[in-house]
């Protein structure tokens, strides 16, 4: 194994015989969490801007900006396949037949060899689960469910506005209908201790989700959290704390879930807290290099389950 971890670019060479690079897309969704339907002002965390490429603007149509993304991403990565990546909020929340109308779009571009799809647990219904399973006939199809922690004190510390019961049945719904599933982790929550943070890998694991991405706690500018931080500060993060955080978590985590992201690197112009100073490349090395010293791999203390719960 390239690393002490199931990787995602190992399993698209696995998979596809070939590297293959997602191009994100803003197709202009909110959120419920957001818009009254669920709550308002979102999780106390989010701030889109944190994470979202700039030819991502919803001005721009969705087959813009998959091209656009395939423009740049071929040139950096001499990629030649692609995974339309619809990223920014909560992109399941709209009719079946115009998410039908957006994800046709995206996989007409030469190139694109499926979707994946960012999301919430209480957004998925079985029309939008029939829609995803007959795309996934021809197309490779990963739903990525935000859920950040399997702990419902979190849940409603982070007004994520669900339960992590929810997130178990839309796995489960998903998983029925042949569709890869995945999942959004934040650790370093201080709702949380780090028995509980490392729990919550055995917890993931039991749903029979695929894939997972862990990253690191990020105060960000312009969310609730950065008002709560500046009025009560409280720990976020070091650096080598997250090292040896990250590094038990995937010891913990089944081994043959497949790891897409590790860490966050939100612009500096936006980010509060913690500033390690460290770009991806040196991040990645540290978490092998740390799990190498300390004999710590993928599934090592993984539980086994018959079942998803």
């Amino acid at each position: 194994m390239e690393h002490p971890y199931n990787s995602f670019s190992s399993f698209v060479k696995r998979r596809f015989g070939q590297p293959v690079q997602k191009v994100n897309i803003d197709a202009g969704f909110t959120c419920p969490n957001r818009d009254g339907k669920v709550g308002t002002g979102g999780c106390t965390y989010c701030n889109n801007n944190s994470f979202k490429p700039g030819h991502c603007r919803p001005a721009l149509t969705v087959r813009e900006q998959v091209q656009n993304g395939i423009t740049y991403t071929s040139r950096r990565y001499g990629a030649e396949k692609f995974l339309a990546y619809f990223q920014a909020y909560t992109n399941t929340y709209a009719p079946v037949d115009r998410l039908r109308e957006l994800y046709a779009e995206a996989l007409s571009v030469p190139g694109v060899i499926g979707l994946a799809i960012g999301t919430r647990p209480d957004c998925v219904d079985s029309q939008k689960l029939d829609l995803l399973e007959e795309l996934s006939q021809k197309h490779f199809i990963l739903v990525e469910y935000g859920i950040q922690s399997v702990h419902d004190k979190t849940l409603r510390a982070i007004n994520r506005g669900h339960d992590f019961s929810t997130f178990k049945r839309a796995v489960a719904e998903t998983n029925k209908r042949g569709i890869e599933t995945g999942a959004h982790m934040i650790v370093g929550f201080p709702s949380e201790t780090r028995q509980e943070t490392l729990d919550g890998a055995h917890e993931i694991t039991a749903t029979g989700v695929g894939f997972v991405k862990v990253h690191q706690l990020q105060i960000i500018k312009d969310t609730p959290m950065a008002g709560q931080y500046e009025k009560d500060p409280f720990p976020v993060l070091e650096y080598g704390e997250y090292l040896w955080l990250v590094g038990e978590f995937l010891d913990r985590l089944g081994p043959d879930i497949v790891i897409q992201r590790l860490f966050a690197t939100a612009p500096e112009d936006i980010l509060i807290a913690p500033h390690w100073g460290h770009d991806r490349h040196q991040v990645l090395r540290d978490i092998s290099a740390y799990m190498n010293e300390h004999g710590l791999y993928q599934g090592r203390s993984a539980k086994t389950y018959t079942t998803a719960l």
